[in-house]
């Protein structure tokens, strides 16, 4: 058969915000299919076997048929290959654990190129799911070899490289749950949540209320242990040692067996339980020593070590460990028999999505020596039935939440408040949760910040518990979402002017607001940038900033196209009219109702407790009223404007020019407000011009914003307009 030339690539955009496909970022890449415009699917003989056969989860693709088997039904009766790129790429995508369930392909004005766009949290997993879905679907196009594993094992490496961490995520999914906001501020784990002065910011598990005062406290376990000895908390008594013999000493004195342990370490490294021989105790120190600043030798403590999650000073979530054994057999050695009888639990991993991790004794000293006091090396081949007790910590994974006696979590909660962590991973040993510390000699061993949330959210055993949920709780109350005042205006004439407007009379009503458009940043007042600032990299600044608690945006077509908007949702969505700009010719925006779905990207993301606030001269604007979850209110000239006069009678909200005044009417209430001819003769002795709807419309997003008349007549009889530079 012949070859078929590769489908060009000849743009590939990211849409970081909302925007005309969707309310989520997606990858848009315009393709040219080239001579594959004139061969669809059932024009390839044995395409459609292949690709099935490769990918054989297309089948529970619904595509536009609405049901599983949708798309191969596509395949079978002809689709174009844009389409097919649209679902192998999002196969693939699924195959590599990021399930994508959106996606679109639709023609350009250029016979075969094609507009295909598809859901993407992460813009560099998503370029890389595109180029190994367009390698292969050309394979398969041209009945080439592809190895389709190795396409899955790319994507996901990007996703490991990529995406935040397992606790991190789950945070940031309880905060989407409750509707609130977030924006990832570098390459790892460090989130806002919330914008503007609302917001607040975890890393991991740990929060900007968490003091680094009591981070450094809980990296010192021998000042840990001091401070909750001195409010009565149970600890195991012990000491801090400078060489081998003096642990030696230190033992002996406190009485065998003993712990041994880095002052300073984390997840168990170091840590060798239960030493109760010279030799075993100074091995143990060199162990420990290469790890933390300090050494510590503690008195043992029978039982098993748990884990217990604080947040808020409240237990939320307790894991138990369990020891880690081999059985001999007479033939395999120690080495074969971890990987054997324990590596083998699909629980361990090498990565943060397993609770349990695999055991390498190459790189696990604490393990050699646990087996050296066994006698035995990773070479030794332990006899028929003898059992070998491998690793007696680091395997907390079994929830026990439920089981934890009061008195524990008042013991715990009071550690984690001492050392003055308001989030914490408490470990304790115990033989018994259940029970009070004081009647099973149980003690607190360590309290740590920034804990792992791995093993209480996908436990080895038991159920998982909602601790992300717990940490929003904890940062967010109840009637809490953190937003801020959002004002979106969308349009192309006089946006600048209405943005300047909505921001000053926000100033008059005592909010420090940040505004983004045509003439500049601004902070407050101040003008902190004279650049035009109406693009999405200026907007995202304003939501990073916490100095302001509202925000007016200036959006343009071309920057819904190109970037989306920089805000998931907004109190107030503008839009002031279906003027054409330059840029739409480049985003292939030939007709008025491939405008309307951009521009009504504004009015889609208003809130439920927002509005939106149109243009009711212009009768496809008054079409996007339906698409506001929020409020809708008019504006217009005229006070018999056909859609004025409808919304008045249904009670809605309105504001018309009469007498050279803006006049604010719900039903058959009107209240004189500004005075528009006033404010457009200061603008033209200034040497500009600001249209009366411009006026009208930031009079109506004033009185969206639950700002009163009167003080919306004030403010704009105080608006002083800038002169020409």
């Amino acid at each position: 058969m012949s070859r078929h030339d590769d489908i060009k690539l000849l743009r590939i955009n990211y849409l970081r915000g909302p925007n005309m496909w969707t309310y989520r970022p997606v990858l848009e890449t315009w393709l040219d299919l080239g001579d594959l415009e004139n061969h669809p699917s059932h024009l390839l003989p044995g395409f459609t076997e292949r690709l099935t056969q490769r990918l054989p989860a297309l089948v529970e693709h619904h595509c536009g048929v609405g049901e599983r088997g949708g798309f191969l039904q596509r395949l079978t009766e002809g689709t174009w290959m844009g389409h097919v790129m649209e679902h192998v790429v999002i196969e693939l995508l699924n195959l590599a654990g990021m399930p994508t369930g959106f996606g679109q392909t639709r023609s350009t004005s250029q016979t075969g190129v094609y507009r295909m766009v598809f859901r993407a949290r992460d813009e560099q997993v998503a370029r890389e799911a595109l180029a190994q879905g367009h390698a292969l679907l050309m394979a398969t196009i041209n009945d080439q070899p592809f190895d389709v594993d190795a396409a899955v094992h790319a994507i996901r490496d990007k996703l490991d490289d990529c995406y935040l961490g397992p606790s991190t995520a789950a945070i940031v999914a309880a905060a989407t749950d409750r509707r609130i906001p977030h924006i990832r501020l570098n390459d790892g784990n460090l989130v806002q949540l919330g914008y503007g002065g609302r917001q607040r910011r975890i890393w991991t598990a740990e929060t900007d209320m968490t003091s680094a005062i009591a981070e450094g406290i809980a990296r010192d376990k021998d000042l840990t242990k001091d401070l909750l000895k001195s409010v009565g908390v149970p600890v195991p008594a012990g000491q801090a040692v400078k060489t081998a013999e003096q642990a030696w000493d230190v033992a002996q004195d406190l009485g065998l067996p003993v712990v041994i342990k880095p002052s300073d370490g984390n997840h168990g490294r170091g840590v060798t339980l239960d030493l109760r021989r010279q030799p075993d105790v100074e091995a143990a120190f060199h162990l420990a020593d290469a790890e933390g600043s300090e050494v510590l030798v503690e008195s043992y403590i029978p039982g098993m070590e748990h884990r217990l999650l604080v947040v808020g000073g409240q237990v939320v979530a307790a894991a138990r460990g369990e020891e880690a054994w081999i059985t001999g057999d007479g033939t395999h050695t120690v080495i074969e028999l971890i990987d054997l009888q324990i590596n083998t639990d699909p629980r361990r991993g090498l990565t943060e999505d397993f609770p349990l991790n695999r055991i390498d004794i190459r790189e696990d000293a604490v393990v050699l020596l646990e087996l050296q006091r066994q006698g035995l090396t990773g070479d030794g081949i332990p006899e028929a039935g003898r059992r070998v007790l491998i690793q007696r910590n680091g395997n907390v994974a079994i929830d026990c939440t439920a089981q934890v006696h009061p008195e524990v979590a008042h013991a715990v909660s009071l550690a984690a408040r001492t050392i003055g962590l308001d989030i914490a991973g408490v470990d304790l040993v115990t033989s018994d949760i259940g029970k009070p510390l004081s009647e099973t000699g149980g003690a607190i061993v360590e309290v740590n910040a920034g804990p792992g949330l791995l093993m209480h959210l996908k436990p080895a055993e038991g159920m998982p518990q909602p601790v992300g949920q717990a940490i929003i709780d904890h940062l967010f109350a109840e009637d809490e979402n953190g937003r801020i005042p959002i004002v979106g205006v969308a349009g192309s004439k006089g946006t600048s002017q209405v943005s300047r407007l909505v921001a000053w009379l926000l100033h008059l009503n005592g909010r420090h607001v940040g505004l983004a458009c045509g003439d500049g940043l601004f902070l407050g007042t101040r003008r902190v940038e004279r650049k035009p600032s109406a693009h999405w990299a200026a907007s995202h600044r304003l939501l990073m900033n916490r100095s302001v608690d509202a925000i007016v945006v200036e959006n343009s077509a071309g920057i819904i196209l190109s970037d989306g908007l920089a805000y998931d949702r907004c109190q107030v969505g503008v839009v002031t009219d279906m003027g054409r700009v330059p840029e739409l010719d480049n985003h292939d925006i030939q007709t008025e109702d491939q405008l309307y779905k951009v521009l009504r990207t504004q009015v889609d993301v208003v809130l439920a407790d927002g509005a939106a606030v149109l243009n009711a001269d212009e009768p496809r604007l008054v079409e996007m009223a339906p698409l506001s979850d929020g409020e809708v209110l008019f504006y217009a000239l005229d006070a018999g404007n056909a859609a004025l006069v409808d919304h008045r009678a249904k009670e809605g909200r309105c504001v018309f020019l009469q007498g050279g005044a803006a006049v604010l009417a719900q039903g058959s209430s009107e209240t004189s407000g500004a005075n528009v001819d006033s404010l457009r003769a200061r603008f033209k002795a200034a040497g500009q011009d600001v249209a009366a709807d411009a006026v009208l419309a930031a009079v109506a997003t004033a009185w969206a914003l639950g700002i009163s008349p009167e003080l919306i007549a004030a403010g704009l009889d105080t608006f002083v307009p800038e002169l020409p530079h």
